[in-house]
């Protein structure tokens, strides 16, 4: 818990309890979700190739879990923590560009 809380910059056990809850949540609901996504396209398992189903169904997961952890992240009162760590995770696949930066706007 310590390596967590000094990481993450986390002052409370309880506030890593609830972080971790929100990234499991986050996960498992973003696979869920993406399935009926899927299908309001008409792509479902049986009408398509599992080659194609699956890589989509994968892609999709995510830009849903992206919404999902930043909602449930302020659900829970975690807004702060989880934007952040949106921006980093985005900036550090080169995804930057998505998340504005005030303190060097460009």
């Amino acid at each position: 818990m310590a390596s967590f809380k000094e990481r993450w910059n986390i002052k409370s056990n309880w506030q890593v309890f609830v972080i971790l809850v929100v990234f499991a949540v986050t996960g498992s609901t973003a696979a869920y979700l993406s399935k009926p996504i899927l299908a309001l396209f008409g792509i479902e398992k049986g009408t398509v190739s599992n080659w194609i189903y699956y890589p989509l169904y994968i892609i999709l997961i995510f830009p849903v879990y992206q919404v999902l952890l930043v909602s449930f992240g302020f659900l829970f009162g975690q807004f702060t923590f989880f934007w952040a760590f949106e921006k980093k995770m985005l900036k550090s696949m080169g995804l930057g560009f998505l998340v504005p930066d005030k303190k060097n706007p460009k």
